[in-house]
């Protein structure tokens, strides 16, 4: 069983977790509060700058040039989706400005950065694999799942796209290279720090639902 396979088994509770929570349900149907969506919207915004910033510094730290390359790519598609965010669907959900960093967001992407900087490199991958995967996932269940008329539509194609899932399985085939060349305790570093960060996930979207600030 490669390391992805693994990583995935540990996090299986968090994932079913995120399936079950009421802003993905309300998601789902249709029903979320517009102004619960605005905030995740706003702290989203936030969020994917700063996932930029670490998935860049991953790429200028990993030795492997076809590495550097697509993490470098997986930043520039980062910051593509927060424009397309803040140009369209800030606009689409009568969203101005930027509102100020919650406190969950400020904790992951102090996680990312932090871990992307100074941890293992390895690790580093690891910690950045459950905004690819666990979105990817969540954006299949919503878009097989979701009502006609949902009003956010629009939003949720974007993560039901293929081009989103060609850099999953891209980020998916590198972790598990680079586990290969670990020891077991860096594979368990590595699921570690996968398991925080799927816990950030879920941590995420229940702030957006209970609009939880400082």
């Amino acid at each position: 069983m490669n390391w992805t396979n693994k990583a995935w088994l540990a996090i299986t509770p968090i994932y079913t977790r995120i399936q079950e929570m009421p802003f993905i349900k309300e998601l789902k149907e249709g029903t979320l509060a517009l102004e619960k969506f605005q905030f995740y919207m706003d702290q989203d915004a936030h969020y994917l700058e700063h996932f930029a910033r670490a998935l860049a510094i991953i790429g200028a730290r990993t030795k492997n040039v076809d590495n550097c390359l697509a993490f470098i790519r997986f930043a520039e598609g980062a910051v593509v989706v927060e424009r397309a965010l803040h140009d369209s669907y800030f606009k689409e959900f009568n969203l101005k400005e930027r509102g100020k960093l919650a406190p969950t967001t400020h904790h992951y992407i102090h996680f990312l950065e932090s871990t992307a900087s100074l941890a293992q490199v390895e690790v580093a991958m690891a910690a950045v694999l459950p905004c690819f995967w666990i979105y990817k996932e969540i954006g299949d269940f919503i878009y097989k799942n979701t009502a006609e008329n949902n009003p956010y539509k629009n939003w949720i194609d974007t993560y039901a796209g293929e081009e989103f899932g060609k850099s999953v399985a891209s980020a998916l085939a590198i972790c598990n290279a680079a586990a290969e060349n670990c020891t077991p305790e860096q594979q368990e570093a590595m699921t570690e720090a996968f398991i925080a960060a799927s816990n950030l996930e879920f941590m995420f979207w229940d702030s957006a639902y209970k609009l939880h600030q400082w």
